[in-house]
């Protein structure tokens, strides 16, 4: 049997029409746009308007990755959703975008790993393909972190944002995925959780800091050892985009110039699980991402959960 790989053809993004500001959260909290940017290189984040729910979201992004995969929608074998703000407790999200979609003969489910959802998305989706059981998958971060936001607490509403990013990921000849690892520890569940009664995020900031900056900084270096590549070897390092401070810890842990780096946060904010395929996507669209381009994709999320994907473009 011919071996298969699995390799990202298209990408596709959303964001809301509605942006908020530093400046309109000076207005609504004791805060400042300058203590906002000094602390988390955020300046915007896109808002979605309350008949706006994940499902819409992700059904605009996947329209665009299915349109430039040049595949039929009826090709599409398989949904994996990746979001922590589901339209509904149930059915999934995924079986919903299904539906909108009006794919009749695939299947769908969610996954829920906090802002490492969309690596956990992939590294499920590789596997599917490489066991020579599907061949076309469509996978989606989508994030309605609004929904969960105490707009009186400043240590977390200036954090998050909306929107919604996919991929379509397909059996092919030559490689793609290189490599995927992903991880959990739950002793670390209450550091950055959703408090049950109130259904806000809650978030011990300085400690979330330190163990994501060491995780992920580790995680990048395991995998370029484990597929015998120096850090210069790397195009781009698209990570999770939580906080400026934390992605510029990593790179100066990993000697990688900060123009190697393709940084989102400053206009998404913190989108989830939609914030490594929000940001892939603003790469394509500019131009960054190159047909060959090896690219290490790294997230770090509540639980705490953790991943990276080594990749072929």
């Amino acid at each position: 049997m011919t071996k298969k790989y699995s390799r990202i053809i298209s990408t596709g993004s959303y964001l809301p029409d509605k942006i908020l500001t530093n400046y309109d959260l000076e207005k609504m909290v004791d805060t400042s746009h300058d203590w906002i940017y000094e602390r988390t290189g955020i300046s915007q984040r896109h808002i979605a308007d309350d008949n706006e729910s994940t499902v819409d979201m992700a059904y605009q992004a996947s329209l665009k990755s299915i349109e430039r995969s040049n595949i039929d929608i009826n090709d599409i074998d398989m949904i994996i959703v990746a979001t922590t703000t589901p339209e509904r407790a149930f059915p999934s999200t995924a079986v919903l975008l299904q539906n909108k979609l009006e794919i009749d003969d695939c299947f769908a489910f969610d996954i829920n790993a906090a802002c490492t959802g969309f690596i956990y998305a992939l590294d499920v989706a590789d596997k599917y393909i490489k066991n020579n059981s599907i061949n076309n998958i469509l996978v989606i971060g989508t994030e309605k972190m609004s929904s969960l936001l105490d707009w009186n607490d400043r240590n977390t509403c200036v954090l998050f944002g909306d929107g919604a990013g996919a991929v379509i990921l397909s059996s092919s000849d030559s490689p793609g995925i290189i490599s995927s690892t992903i991880g959990s520890n739950g002793s670390y569940k209450d550091l950055l959780t959703v408090n049950p009664v109130s259904d806000f995020i809650e978030m011990k900031g300085n400690d979330v800091f330190k163990i994501a900056v060491n995780t992920m900084g580790k995680i990048a270096r395991e995998t370029l050892d484990a597929n015998d590549l120096k850090i210069d070897q790397i195009n781009w390092l698209i990570p999770h985009q939580a906080n400026s401070r934390i992605i510029n810890a990593i790179a100066k842990k990993l000697s990688l110039p900060t123009e190697k780096i393709i940084l989102t946060v400053e206009n998404h904010g913190n989108t989830s699980a939609a914030s490594i395929p929000l940001a892939m996507d603003y790469a394509f669209e500019k131009g960054d991402l190159k047909k060959g381009n090896t690219i290490l994709l790294e997230a770090f999320g509540a639980g705490f959960t953790w991943g990276s994907t080594l990749l072929k473009f």
